[in-house]
């Protein structure tokens, strides 16, 4: 049992060394270079954003982040907004959601209109 805790201490502490190279391999297919961080400075940051928003999100939250159109991606605009960018995904999602259950209804009254 006190092993268990141990490892998942260290898988914790992994966490946002893990999150920061996927922020350096996403910075990479987006501009064809690597940033410099500093990883041990950062990863305080990090854990911040995944104490809040836990680290599955986390992940999401960064996928999401290089799929809007700010300008070079600063891990820094990041970390300060990283609240804001996952409640405008949320809205996304929901909007997503309530479009498609809107087609799905429209296509319904559409086909029964026909018959």
């Amino acid at each position: 049992m006190k092993l268990r805790k141990n490892l998942k201490a260290v898988e914790n502490n992994k966490a946002p060394y893990i999150l920061i190279s996927l922020y350096q391999n996403l910075y990479k297919d987006r501009y064809g270079k690597v940033p410099r961080i500093n990883k041990f400075r950062e990863k305080w940051a990090m854990q911040d954003v995944i104490d809040s928003v836990g680290y599955d999100r986390a992940v999401e939250l960064l996928e999401y982040y290089f799929r809007t159109s700010k300008s070079g991606h600063p891990l820094n605009f990041f970390y300060n907004n990283f609240d804001r960018i996952d409640q405008f995904m949320e809205s996304s999602e929901k909007d997503k959601e309530t479009r498609r259950k809107l087609m799905q209804a429209t296509k319904i009254l559409v086909e029964g209109g026909e018959e």
